[in-house]
């Protein structure tokens, strides 16, 4: 390390469990931020002053207005530039002797494994569900640990994911806290409900300090705990997270599986389905070949559909096969009709408009009782 260097980074490696050892590991640390926002912003500072080696940027989005009172990296000569680029610049110039990567794409499923594959440590500075979810996985299936953020109003929290203080312990993922992906509008983004503009600040810095702490090997880490704070009140509380064996099989099974997985989709709000009573699926379906009866049944499920000419894919096999493709309606049955609604809904959100789907009212048990004529 040259004098200059010495020099910037003193006071930190006079600390004794930071150290000249901690600030050579800082060197050589890879570290991909994504979200160059409330929560980007001040780690990305600190973690540029304390002398990160490499620092990925990853921000599709452009500075706004709007983000100044909370995003204290960019300035008013900057509204309108992209946030990736104008953040490198600007942290080239507070430390020039790290590296930084701007990346001004949006993290998809199509990139993130290969994007976080380059780095040892990620930090999710995002601020939408779909994103964190896929995040999480992505950091599951490459095993690399994620420090989590998130804030809104006067409260923020943060937790390290995907590490364990001792080997041989499980790993705590970002479903063991939310399992169930929150629909669109359940939750008010900053956007909607308004945040202090301290109050990212404080939550990035965090972030920036649990990432140093896992880089130099301090013990003292978030991990598999969730760490939150209210500015108003001066209140924080620390909750003790464990890993749910449940929630693992919620993540993609291996990267091709994730490659397919939608997940604005699995966070968006469940469209309307349009149920059919039978008469008029009888009528429905006379004559016409471009109607495809499907049954989401499972196999050897009684008693049998012998009226019409129907396709067996059970639910959990459903996800827009080919075989669909070539019909212009589609109406599905199931026992009761509770399924084949829900079989509706997942085939509105892969179709949108461009086919009509239909869920039989009642479902086959409640045809069959009535004995209704083919």
């Amino acid at each position: 390390m040259i004098p200059r260097s010495f020099e910037r980074y003193q006071r930190q490696m006079l600390l004794q469990e930071f150290g000249f050892e901690g600030q050579q590991k800082m060197s050589k640390a890879r570290v991909l931020v994504i979200g160059a926002g409330g929560l980007g912003c001040p780690a990305l500072q600190y973690l540029a002053a304390a002398g990160t080696g490499t620092l990925g940027i990853v921000d599709d989005d452009a500075v706004a207005l709007h983000n100044l009172h909370r995003q204290v990296l960019y300035s008013v000569a900057e509204v309108g530039q992209p946030k990736a680029m104008v953040a490198a610049r600007v942290l080239s110039r507070l430390n020039p002797e790290i590296t930084l990567v701007p990346y001004q794409t949006r993290l998809d499923t199509h990139n993130a494994l290969e994007l976080i594959g380059q780095y040892d440590i990620v930090l999710d500075g995002t601020d939408n569900f779909a994103t964190r979810y896929m995040i999480n996985d992505a950091c599951v299936l490459l095993d690399r640990p994620l420090v989590y953020g998130a804030i809104s109003q006067f409260e923020g929290q943060v937790a390290v994911f995907q590490h364990a203080d001792q080997p041989d312990s499980p790993k705590v993922n970002y479903r063991d806290i939310f399992p169930v992906p929150a629909k669109d509008g359940e939750v008010l983004n900053c956007a909607e409900a308004g945040v202090l503009g301290v109050v990212p600040g404080i939550i990035g810095t965090m972030m920036a300090s649990e990432t140093i702490k896992w880089i130099t090997g301090m013990e003292t880490l978030l991990s598999g705990k969730l760490f939150t704070y209210n500015v108003l009140s001066n209140e924080s509380y620390l909750l003790e997270l464990s890993p749910g064996a449940e929630t693992r099989s919620l993540i993609p099974a291996n990267e091709e599986a994730f490659r397919q997985t939608d997940y604005a989709w699995l966070c968006a709000a469940l469209p309307s389905a349009d149920e059919i009573e039978l008469p008029d699926l009888i009528q429905l379906v006379s004559g016409n070949q471009d109607v495809g009866i499907v049954d989401v049944r499972e196999p050897g499920e009684i008693p049998p559909v012998t009226e019409l000419e129907t396709v067996r894919i059970p639910l959990g096999k459903l996800s827009g096969e080919k075989d669909l493709a070539r019909y212009g309606t589609i109406v599905l049955l199931c026992q009761t009709g509770q399924r084949s609604l829900k079989a509706a809904r997942m085939l509105q959100g892969i179709y949108g408009n461009s086919k009509k789907i239909y869920s039989l009212k009642g479902g086959i048990l409640q045809w069959k009782n009535n004995q209704a004529p083919a």
